[in-house]
């Protein structure tokens, strides 16, 4: 037999950047548990509009924890209370009857409101035109052997590279910085020999966007990696500070 469950939501409610929002309070009953927290904000979503009332707008794509789309502050904890997963992972069995969930955006200065639950992440976007790619020159593919590269950094460079763009270390640290995000986007080339030419001019480049876009900085409390729902280190962190003073002293 479904379970179901009756719950209480706090959503914050804003209809754009410049305007002021509050918390609305909903009920929602007979939640089975065995959906995902996008699909309860769809029930809730189905009844708000046959009511004839505004639904709650929130980002979501690919539902499968890959995209980074669905950013949310649920009680407290960017992507809600069960570690290395993001909100579209969580599952309402993870909640009790009766709780009342709080449901907030993104809170960074650097991550402006859309509306409702719907924050603009393109910051991260410009961060990563300043420099993560690498420069090559087109034509035919060299063989993927090629190269030799051994198999612990091929690895380190691959769980950088998991990192989806979600903007939970923002959300999670009182700075707002996006270290994590950037280093984490560094490694994945640094570690690399393809991306070592262009190494420096990255780290520099990258830095001086994500100050400029109006992050904060890195104190180390580590709240980026505790909340990362793709469990990067903060010894990428590490990895981009040395990257970039040793840029800063070969200038």
């Amino acid at each position: 037999m479904e379970q179901t469950i009756n719950i209480k939501l706090k959503i914050w409610r804003q209809r754009g950047p410049k305007e002021p929002g509050q918390f609305v309070d909903y009920s929602l009953d007979n939640v089975p548990t065995n959906i995902s927290f996008l699909e309860m904000l769809d029930m809730l979503n189905e009844q708000l509009v046959e009511k004839g009332e505004e639904p709650v707008v929130f980002d979501n794509d690919c539902r499968e924890g890959i995209c980074g789309m669905c950013s949310l502050y649920i009680n407290g904890n960017p992507h809600g209370p069960v570690g290395s997963i993001t909100t579209c992972q969580l599952h309402m069995r993870k909640f009790n009857d009766g709780d009342t969930i709080t449901i907030e955006p993104w809170r960074s200065h650097a991550f402006p409101v859309i509306r409702d639950l719907m924050v603009d992440r393109s910051a991260y976007d410009k961060i990563q035109q300043a420099g993560g790619y690498v420069s090559f020159n087109t034509g035919g593919a060299g063989d993927a052997n090629a190269i030799p590269i051994s198999k612990e950094a091929a690895d380190e460079a691959m769980d950088s590279a998991t990192c989806i763009g979600c903007g939970a270390c923002v959300a999670a640290c009182k700075n707002g910085s996006a270290m994590l995000f950037v280093s984490s986007k560094v490694s994945q080339l640094a570690l690399l020999p393809q991306g070592r030419p262009e190494a420096a001019k990255r780290a520099k480049a990258m830095i001086a966007k994500m100050e400029e876009l109006g992050f904060g900085n890195c104190t180390n409390t580590r709240a980026c990696e505790a909340e990362c729902p793709k469990n990067e280190s903060i010894a990428n962190i590490a990895r981009l500070n040395r990257e970039f003073i040793k840029a800063k002293l070969a200038d």
